[in-house]
């Protein structure tokens, strides 16, 4: 159904696309197990490790497609001022937990550190800043470009969260050429624009100028959904290039592992799985299994009232939380198996299923006042982006 966007009729909200929920309580499964150093779950039995792309793109895309139609809803209720308004004050909340995280998170890494288990812990994951100029590295904190290990993927939402009002006024005047924006900024940074790095040896691991192709790419789509009544034509042709794209990451990755014969034809380079510029394969990559996903699964299914998906949905609808607190999960396993090395192979199984319980539980906990009045989709990052 196409809804209209004249200025005077708000279109209808969109109904809750139980996919979405349920794919971002997997993903936050996902990244728990892939930030598990070590886990050969995590390396393995995730969908990133049999492609060009992982749960990442897709966590910042969905939150791109879903904050997208947000924008656009309130801009025709209340104003272009008013949606970027909004916008501002749900980058505020998201940048309150960054700092709530950093922090916390931080103060877990000296400790260890001090404590004598890691003694090289807070140099390995680039905390030792913190020890040392504890000043400057708070002032890089607060500007988001003190970046250690764990702490790299918030600020990348919060800076496209910022610009997505101007991204919104470029569409509102130009239409669809608006997407020369990002595409323009990411060619940028393919040719080493990147934002300052403060106190860490190494560049962002996830450079924001490239990373908001995703970002803004899917606030595209989801303002065309919400206007259209679909991100785009049904056209087959592109879902069977989608495909393609997918099938080539399989073949790659399958050769990069040995499995096939002509192993090393094509070597594994930056220039194909470089994550922290966002390689080009890789957005390619994470455009196309997006809408493989969305073309062949059905938006609403018998198997989406199952209680296992009932509480993958509940991660999903509280998907911040949950993958903050996964980052905790997430050390304490690496931790485990620095401790007992030679019991890793039996640990890995049952620590990530509990891992992941754990999660699953803290988002089924978080959901219960969520039960009586269901959040509209479109909330964004959980409860960081606020309600809808």
């Amino acid at each position: 159904m196409t809804h209209s966007s004249s200025p005077d009729r708000t279109p209808a909200r969109p109904p809750r696309d139980t996919r979405v929920d349920i794919i971002r309580g997997w993903l936050q499964l996902t990244i728990f197990a892939s930030h598990a150093a070590g886990s050969w779950i995590g390396a393995w039995m995730i969908h990133g490790a049999w492609g060009l792309s992982d749960s990442s793109e897709q966590f910042v895309f969905l939150s791109g497609l879903m904050l997208g139609s947000v924008f656009a809803r309130k801009s025709i209720r209340q104003g272009w001022r008013g949606a970027s308004l909004d916008m501002v004050v749900r980058a505020a909340r998201l940048y309150r937990t960054q700092l709530v995280v950093f922090f916390l998170f931080g103060a877990m890494i000296i400790l260890a550190s001090r404590g004598g288990a890691f003694p090289e812990e807070a140099h390995r994951l680039g905390w030792d800043f913190m020890q040392s100029h504890p000043i400057q590295a708070t002032l890089g904190a607060l500007s988001t470009f003190y970046q250690p290990d764990y702490m790299d993927i918030l600020p990348v939402f919060i800076w496209c969260m910022l610009l997505l009002p101007i991204f919104a006024a470029l569409e509102g005047a130009i239409g669809a050429w608006a997407l020369l924006m990002p595409v323009g900024l990411y060619v940028a940074a393919t040719f080493g624009l990147t934002p300052p790095s403060i106190g860490a040896e190494t560049a962002h691991g996830f450079n924001p100028i490239a990373w908001q192709i995703l970002f803004l790419g899917g606030a595209w789509l989801g303002r065309r959904t919400l206007l259209l009544g679909q991100a785009l034509p049904p056209w087959r042709w592109l879902t069977v290039a989608a495909a393609g794209v997918l099938a080539v990451g399989l073949l790659l990755r399958l050769e990069w592992f040995g499995f096939l014969p002509w192993a090393g034809f094509v070597p594994e380079t930056d220039a194909i799985i470089g994550k922290d510029a966002l390689a080009l394969p890789r957005v390619l990559h994470a455009f196309a299994l997006a809408l493989v996903v969305a073309r062949l699964v059905p938006r609403s299914a018998g198997w989406m009232n199952t209680l296992v998906c009932r509480w993958m949905a509940a991660a999903g609808r509280n998907s911040l939380q949950v993958f903050c607190l996964g980052l905790f999960l997430s050390w304490g396993v690496t931790a485990a198996f620095r401790l007992w090395p030679t019991w890793m192979t039996w640990l890995d199984a049952p620590l990530i299923a509990v891992g992941c319980a754990i999660l699953i539980g803290f988002g089924v906990w978080l959901d219960r006042p969520r039960n009586a009045t269901p959040t509209p989709i479109g909330s964004g990052l959980s409860a960081a982006s606020g309600s809808a």
